[in-house]
């Protein structure tokens, strides 16, 4: 009868953890380039004498849906979205780089560019824009600028977006929201940009094939409707599993009635 419980109990368990995945989805449903979060079950076998037979539940999160999300004009000289593969490079706010798909681009009072909060990074550190200026973004990532009134023969480039693709399956999702690479991911070069050997984030090579989409922004890429027939099923199958462990009570107090009138 344990087995029964075992196996319910963390079946009810795991059903709670991808109830979570599922419902930060569907919460994110309208952020830009949101990427929905994975999730997938496992048998795990207990360790341990005589517990051969026994085995829970294990919900793990292995990864993202890095399919693209839907492509909105906006007319924003400063919104971005990428098209096809590829991430914009963000300062995490450690020092560290941070890579994400959201091309919301705003410039603060010092004109230093920020990206849903974070400074978004150029080859040569955070971008800095002039104050006042007319701002346009090539499709290669160059930024130029046109002062207030200026020529237009005198637009110059006043930075550059670090665009990187490593490829998606070398990127993994942080608690933050932002992506990393993953230890032993190999430049363009082929050369490892993290070996793994120290907890430093990896710091991608530019991508010079990568392409963006002026005044425009890459939606998210969760279907409302998936979520939430997921949500559904999620919460019919730890009604189930609630069930199993109530039907192992009633029959643990049917067996002890019985050996107490023998």
């Amino acid at each position: 009868m344990d087995r029964m419980i075992y196996t319910a109990l963390s079946g009810a368990q795991q059903s709670l953890e991808r109830q979570s995945v599922v419902t930060n989805n569907l919460a994110n449903v309208s952020t830009t380039g949101f990427k929905a979060q994975l999730s997938a079950f496992r048998a795990v076998p207990i360790q341990g004498d005589g517990l051969a037979t026994r085995a829970v539940v294990a919900d793990t999160t292995p990864g993202f849906d890095a399919s693209p999300g839907m492509i909105n004009e906006t007319g924003r000289s400063l919104d971005v979205a990428i098209d096809g593969d590829g991430w914009l490079a963000v300062d995490d706010g450690g020092g560290s780089e941070a890579y994400t798909r959201d091309g919301r681009l705003r410039m603060d009072s010092t004109g230093l560019l920020m990206a849903d909060g974070k400074p978004v990074l150029g080859e040569g550190g955070p971008i800095v824009l002039p104050l006042n200026a007319k701002v346009s973004v090539a499709s290669d990532g160059t930024i130029s600028a046109l002062g207030l009134g200026d020529q237009p023969n005198t637009l110059a480039e006043v930075g550059r977006l670090k665009l990187v693709n490593p490829g998606n399956d070398s990127m993994q999702r942080g608690d933050d929201g932002l992506y990393r690479a993953k230890a032993g991911v190999a430049d363009n070069n082929g050369n490892n940009v993290n070996d793994g050997e120290d907890d430093a984030p990896a710091r991608l090579p530019r991508n010079d094939a990568v392409r963006l989409v002026s005044g425009a922004l890459e939606g998210s890429n969760v279907s409302a409707t998936e979520a939430m027939v997921s949500m559904i099923d999620n919460a019919r199958r730890f009604e189930m599993n609630m069930k199993m462990i109530q039907t192992a009570d009633d029959n643990e107090q049917r067996a002890n009635q019985l050996l107490s009138l023998t």
